[in-house]
């Protein structure tokens, strides 16, 4: 089933659980993930972030091709543009069929943060699409850039953001990255900044750079209100694992036996998160 985030989310939000959204770039790795939601009754959202769609999958190429593939599923499937910068890319996913947005304006002041997301939320109307927004920064692990305290979401200015700007989901900072974290690192994650968020907005929260972020982290955001789980760099890792795997069994190996084989194996990575966010059987 082809739907928006809306629902999904709200009833995480409800039951509290967690939804997960997985980076994904072309039809191999949409399938993979819709296959793997199917297996686990799960809802699933296939992310398409900004610098894939633009460099890789134009919207109006990617978005009928995921929109096929959930209708032909009998789980909630919801394709969300991640992390849109660009206000005319963001109009253009929606009118391309994308069922969500993120916005991201956080690099703006409170203010112009909240007018840029307004304007979203008020053009996705028409589509019956659902709009994220974030407040608060999101560090990379690149260099060691991570997250500091002073990007982390002000609740304060969560709440207020929430408010005015009609969202359906809110992306917040406490924590995490973006990227691939060093080997044996794992960040250490600010659970009372995220209850107090979650108390003054009583709506779906986001966790963007799930990836590396550690299992007991993980349930913990999802026990403390945390309903959707941004997941890309782990999934693009385990698709480069099967191909390495495979190359080293069989140099000679058909291009498209391996991909198919690619996919087999990148579901496994889906399915853990899927168990990890508390969202199996949790479809309609």
């Amino acid at each position: 089933m082809y739907v928006s985030m809306k629902g999904m989310l709200k009833r995480a939000c409800e039951g509290n659980y967690a939804v997960m959204a997985i980076n994904c770039f072309n039809i191999e790795t949409a399938r993979a993930v819709i296959c793997a939601a199917q297996e686990k009754r799960a809802p699933i959202i296939v992310n398409i972030v900004q610098e894939h769609m633009v460099n890789h999958c134009d919207s109006d190429l990617i978005a009928p091709i995921v929109k096929k593939l959930a209708n032909q599923s009998s789980v909630e499937v919801a394709l969300n543009f991640d992390h849109g910068e660009e206000l005319s890319l963001l109009k253009k996913a929606l009118q391309d069929g994308y069922s969500s947005v993120m916005v991201d304006a956080s690099k703006f002041d409170l203010e112009e943060n909240i007018k840029v997301t307004r304007e979203i939320v008020k053009f996705a109307e028409q589509f019956g699409a659902s709009v994220e927004g974030e407040i608060g920064c999101m560090g990379a692990s690149a260099e060691d850039n991570y997250t500091t305290d002073d990007m982390k979401t002000n609740p304060e200015q969560a709440k207020y953001f929430a408010e005015k700007t009609g969202i359906d989901a809110l992306a917040i900072s406490f924590g995490t990255s973006h990227g691939t974290y060093s080997e044996g690192y794992i960040p250490k994650l600010d659970f009372n900044r995220l209850k107090k968020i979650k108390e003054k907005t009583k709506m779906p929260l986001v966790l963007h750079g799930g990836s590396g972020a550690g299992d007991k982290n993980i349930k913990k955001c999802v026990e403390y209100g945390i309903n959707k789980i941004n997941v890309g760099c782990d999934f693009m890792d385990a698709n480069t694992v099967s191909i390495k795997r495979q190359l080293k069994e069989n140099p000679n190996i058909n291009f498209w036996v391996m991909m198919h084989q690619v996919e087999k194996d990148s579901m496994e990575l889906v399915k853990y998160y899927i168990d990890l966010s508390k969202s199996t059987g949790k479809s309609l």
